[in-house]
Formats: C-alpha cells, sequence, structure tokens
C-alpha cells in the first residue's frame, strides 16, 4: 500500500523543525557570556583564566593573526588585586598566541607607587607555575595560582588629591635603538582648579 504525503503537511513539519532549531540556537548563545567566552579562549592558548576580570562587555578575536580586543562592563578603569595591584583600562587590546599575549595595551600593574604598562605576559610550556609580566623594563614573575579564577575588578577610588605618577617607555625611541623612560605627573580636575 502507497502512502501519501501532503505538501502542506511537509512544509508545515519543515517550519516547524527549522523554528526549533532556530530557537535553541538562540538559547544556547544567550548562555554564553562574553567573559566566558573570552576566558575560554585564555584557556585555549594555555592562560590562565584569571588575567582578566570578570566583567567582560564584549569580545572579539582575530583568528588569523591571534589579535583581540575586549572592553570591560565599566567605562572608567578599574583593578583587582592579586600580589599587587593591577588595573585595567575600559578597552583592552593585544595579540594571543600559545602561551603569551603580545603587544598589550590597556594594563597596568603596580610597582611601589607607579603604575607600570603591562607590554606582554607569557607562562612557561610546560608550566613552571610562574607567570612573567613584561612592563618595559623589567620582567615581574608572579605564582600562576593568583590567576587561576578571574576575580572582580573594582572601580578606582579618589585619592587624598595628590599626584598620580605614571611611568613608561617611550616605544618610539625604544624602536630607535634608544631606551628613555618617562615620569609623568597628573593632578586630579579639582587639584587643578584649586592652584
Amino acid at each position: 500500500m502507497a502512502s501519501y504525503y501532503h505538501p502542506r503537511t511537509t512544509i508545515i513539519s519543515m517550519i516547524f523543525l527549522t523554528l526549533t532549531a532556530a530557537a535553541a540556537a538562540v538559547e544556547n548563545s544567550a548562555s554564553t557570556s562574553p567573559a566566558a567566552s573570552f576566558h575560554q579562549v585564555l584557556q585555549s592558548n594555555d592562560l590562565p583564566i584569571g588575567l582578566f576580570p570578570k566583567d567582560i562587555s564584549e569580545f572579539s578575536v582575530d583568528p588569523t593573526s591571534g589579535r583581540f580586543e575586549l572592553h570591560l562592563l565599566s567605562p572608567s578603569p578599574c583593578e583587582a588585586k592579586f600580589e599587587t595591584p593591577v588595573k585595567y583600562e575600559w578597552n583592552i587590546t593585544g595579540s594571543i598566541s600559545s602561551g603569551k599575549i603580545a603587544n598589550l595595551s590597556g594594563v597596568a600593574a603596580q610597582e611601589l607607587f607607579l603604575w607600570l604598562p603591562v607590554k606582554n605576559i607569557q607562562v612557561d610550556i610546560p608550566s613552571s607555575g610562574l607567570i612573567y609580566f613584561d612592563v618595559g623594563v623589567v620582567f615581574k614573575q608572579f605564582s600562576l595560582s593568583f590567576f587561576e579564577t578571574p576575580k572582580d575588578c573594582n572601580a578606582l577610588k579618589g585619592d587624598d588629591g595628590g599626584d598620580d605618577a605614571v611611568l613608561y617607555m617611550d616605544d618610539h625611541l625604544h624602536e630607535n635603538g634608544s631606551e628613555k623612560l618617562v615620569i609623568e605627573e597628573f593632578k586630579d580636575e579639582e587639584g587643578r582648579a584649586d592652584s
């Protein structure tokens, strides 16, 4: 006995299956946060997931070059506490590869009273249990255990109105073979108005 399928029934079934698959795809993409996804990118490159804070609002990674850009939820700089404080800007860029982040911008580590920009981050493969931050002048060494889980990033609070010193290496001079360290002092806006 031959079965007969009506074309309307087949079309309705196909539409139902398509809508069900689309709803499942939307549900899966909504349950994966940008932070969780970027932390997976770190993990797949043999880097600890706690290098960047929890509060990532969006990110992009070029799979060919490894170049990435991420944005934090807070539009102003924030800091996370590790062995030393680490400051994160709203926009962070760099190039990610196995065990390394190069050309990093938007991250600084505190040394005494100075914030030093972190230019590169590297871990040993196989792991020695250490991670290295290249701050331009020296490599700071930390235990990997500090970076096992993403930290909360707390807004930077105003200090007592004193000057903030930022130390950085002039990259243009460094490229020409000479190195120059530059220290700039910044006063907050209220301090400038009073003087």
